[in-house]
């Protein structure tokens, strides 16, 4: 499960994390908020029929080497990989994602993953997979209490036999996915991950979703729709107008360089 010292090495100069390496709260702070705001989540391969792989080879190759981003599966079993060479004592578990749906909709599949990671101060959980709201600090996994991170504030509350993740987004409190204790293995996310990026009814088949934090605002992108989130309340939305601009946008705004072909692949999907 873990990476090798050349991987863990690589991917800690691909976040620009160059704080402590001991099994700490203050390493899992600083390489949490690197990861989340320096590899981008992107749901590209989907959408040109490549399921991503969970593997460690292909999670470097991508995500670190050829500089690329993905979704849950692909942050958060990297993150895990890197948390396991480090010495910190983390496991997987599943979510059920509840953010903008419907309540009248039946129960939707476990099919999100964070990590529960367990330190002297207690139990924490890190998320670095959620697109346009991804965690950028761990959270304590302790019910009731607001926790600040270095964006929004978040909450965990109960939710029947299982544990509610919520946002403050200005004044409200918004559900974001509940989940539960029980340990997830990888051969669960290998079902999840083949499930999210091949069923013909998934969102992630029909929609391309982006999101990367900065310190100061989060880029989020909707098939064609770019917005940019400040932190002061600020918000900018903008259509974008072809592939070209939607090229600009993956390189400058997301970090991402695709090559042209799929550029253009991708967005004539976009479209269809």
């Amino acid at each position: 499960m873990s990476l090798t010292p050349s991987d863990l090495a690589a991917y800690l100069a691909r976040i620009g994390y160059d704080g402590p390496r001991d099994a700490s709260l203050t390493a899992l702070s600083g390489i949490v908020a690197a990861h989340a705001t320096t590899i981008p989540f992107e749901s590209l391969d989907v959408l040109l029929d490549r399921p991503p792989r969970l593997d460690a080879a292909s999670l470097v190759d991508k995500l670190v080497r050829r500089r690329r981003g993905g979704y849950c599966f692909e942050h958060n079993t990297l993150l895990w990989q890197a948390l396991d060479a480090l010495g910190f004592d983390a496991h997987g578990l599943g979510g059920r994602v509840v953010w903008n749906r419907p309540a009248e909709l039946p129960t939707g599949p476990r099919t999100h993953m964070l990590l529960r990671v367990a330190l002297p101060e207690g139990d924490f959980l890190a998320d670095v997979g959620f697109g346009g709201l991804t965690l950028t600090s761990p959270l304590r996994l302790a019910v009731g209490p607001e926790q600040a991170t270095t964006h929004e504030p978040h909450r965990l509350v109960e939710a029947g036999d299982e544990i509610e993740l919520q946002v403050r987004l200005g004044t409200e409190w918004t559900r974001l996915y509940h989940f539960s204790l029980q340990p997830q293995v990888a051969v669960d996310y290998e079902v999840a991950n083949w499930y999210t990026a091949t069923y013909p009814d998934s969102i992630f088949r029909h929609n391309l979703m982006g999101a990367r934090p900065t310190p100061d605002r989060r880029y989020a992108l909707l098939n064609r729709n770019f917005t940019v989130r400040y932190r002061d309340g600020r918000t900018e939305r903008r259509e974008l107008v072809d592939a070209d601009d939607f090229g600009r946008v993956l390189r400058h705004d997301f970090h991402v360089e695709l090559p042209p072909e799929d550029v253009q692949l991708v967005w004539q999907r976009l479209g269809s």
